[in-house]
């Protein structure tokens, strides 16, 4: 897991970073297991003035790929989605995710997609249970929005000082990827050249 983090945030410093972002965040979205933030986060640092352009991509990217892990529910549960499911650790909640989702589909699409949560499982989880597909992707636009902008801006207007910022993407990063894959060593090397550019 640790080389695909490493190889994922490397793409941030590629000639295609921009397509990157957008293949990376439509993955994520149905089974891929690093997080775009991570290639997010560079992106934006090294251009701050095209943070809301990255944050949109991310956005709809994302929601695409949204589609896709709702047709894998609805259509392959019970082979690709249930390997998937399991995979991310969390077959054996899949019961109590059923109980709480016939009661609060929209806010398990709103605070799940929000969070570093797996938005795999919400897209999933939705197609498998039949939720209304329009509402859906409209859901997951606000969520998904609301999580790349928030984060788009927090980086964009320097809500973090420079001087140790080296650091400070690299505790985010880890925490992100390790909440993503249960148990994953996916910790950043802090002499990634990606990170490099943004040291004291």
């Amino acid at each position: 897991m640790k080389k695909l983090y490493d190889w994922t945030m490397s793409l941030a410093a590629s000639p295609h970073a921009v397509w990157a972002l957008a293949g990376i965040s439509f993955a994520e979205s149905s089974f891929f297991p690093v997080p775009p933030d991570v290639i997010l986060v560079p992106m934006v640092l090294a251009e701050r003035q095209k943070a809301w352009l990255y944050a949109a991509i991310c956005t709809i990217s994302s929601v695409a790929g949204g589609a896709l892990g709702y047709a894998i529910g609805a259509l392959f549960y019970d082979t690709i989605g249930q390997w998937l499911i399991g995979f991310y650790g969390y077959a054996d909640k899949m019961e109590s995710l059923r109980a709480f989702y016939a009661q609060w589909g929209a806010l398990f699409i709103l605070v799940k997609g929000f969070t570093p949560i797996p938005y795999k499982l919400v897209t999933i989880v939705s197609g498998l249970l039949a939720y209304n597909f329009p509402l859906f992707l409209f859901l997951s636009l606000i969520t998904r929005g609301a999580r790349f902008f928030v984060l788009a801006a927090a980086i964009g207007m320097q809500v973090f000082a420079k001087r140790g910022l080296q650091a400070r993407i690299k505790t985010g990063t880890d925490m992100l990827s390790n909440m993503t894959v249960k148990n994953a060593s996916t910790g950043a090397d802090s002499n990634h050249p990606v990170l490099k550019n943004y040291g004291e």
